[in-house]
């Protein structure tokens, strides 16, 4: 039978909620059509990880994903299959933090309850300290920082810190960028010279990639530098993975934070802000 009509099958069983037989078909297709592997296991990874499969197995679903971003490292399912293992692994430990949060909460309550005479004292020092940070987080940066080798944004004003960031960076980080498709966060002097607020990736910073060392080192290869280098947020529809996005470095050599934080940093950052990348 040919790969079509086994996709088919497939997404039909998937349809009437026959799971396991679903991924049956899809493990015949891979033994007969192992050009499409990539794509299969994908289909398989969503498939075990899919709320309404009563037999949901995660850490089946795990291995389907990595199995493609590290044995099909040019498939067009890579940059997905890394946001489902994110994905996946902030759905398994939600349920460890919210209790975590709640059990820190409840002890924060007792403490407060036993320190009554403290409180208002308290609330004072919180809200002049609160204050401060709003009037520092209100004056724009004129520095971004970018660490590569700590995986770390900072925000600077007059040479005072605002405020550091974790970041994930290119797939293949080591080293200034070279070429386009290389995987590579670029290294130097740039400055930010444009933004989108309706990026694919919830808000963005264009960097004024390449600069002049990073033409003439392309043209001294003979390749083309590439472009589209970014500060961004998660990719729509998966911002829920949060601060578990920066375990790995999954962009095309932007650099990436959270929602929250990107919000952050588009107000506090203005076009023609000084960006410098350290290896």
């Amino acid at each position: 039978m040919d790969e079509n009509a086994l996709s088919q099958e497939a997404n039909h069983l998937f349809n009437q909620g026959n799971y396991a037989s679903a991924l049956d078909k899809y493990t015949q297709i891979i033994e007969n059509h192992p050009e499409v592997t990539d794509r299969v296991l994908f289909e398989m990874g969503v498939i075990y990880a899919y709320p309404h499969n009563a037999h949901k197995n995660y850490q089946q679903s795990l291995e389907c994903f990595q199995k493609v971003v590290h044995e099909y490292p040019d498939s067009d399912y890579r940059y997905d299959s890394q946001m489902m293992i994110l994905q996946i692994h902030n759905v398994i430990i939600k349920d460890e933090k919210f209790a975590a949060q709640q059990a820190a909460l409840e002890r924060s309550r007792q403490a407060l309850e036993s320190k009554t005479d403290e409180v208002a004292e308290l609330q004072e020092t919180v809200a002049a300290l609160e204050a401060k940070v709003f009037a520092v987080r209100m004056e724009p940066a004129d520095k971004v920082l970018i660490e590569k080798q700590t995986r770390r944004l900072t925000l600077i004003s007059k040479g005072e810190v605002i405020k550091t960031y974790n970041i994930a960076l290119g797939g293949n980080p080591v080293g200034p960028k070279e070429r386009e498709g290389d995987n590579k966060t670029p290294e130097g002097i740039y400055f930010i010279d444009s933004r989108n607020g309706n990026s694919g990736y919830h808000l963005s910073l264009h960097i004024s990639y390449p600069n002049e060392l990073d033409k003439m080192r392309a043209r001294e290869l003979g390749v083309y530098p590439g472009g589209d280098i970014m500060i961004h947020g998660i990719k729509n529809g998966f911002s829920s993975v949060g601060a578990s996005h920066a375990e790995s470095d999954w962009t095309q050599g932007c650099i990436a934070l959270t929602d929250q934080e990107m919000e952050e940093i588009y107000k506090l950052v203005p076009n023609g802000t000084l960006v410098e990348i350290t290896p």
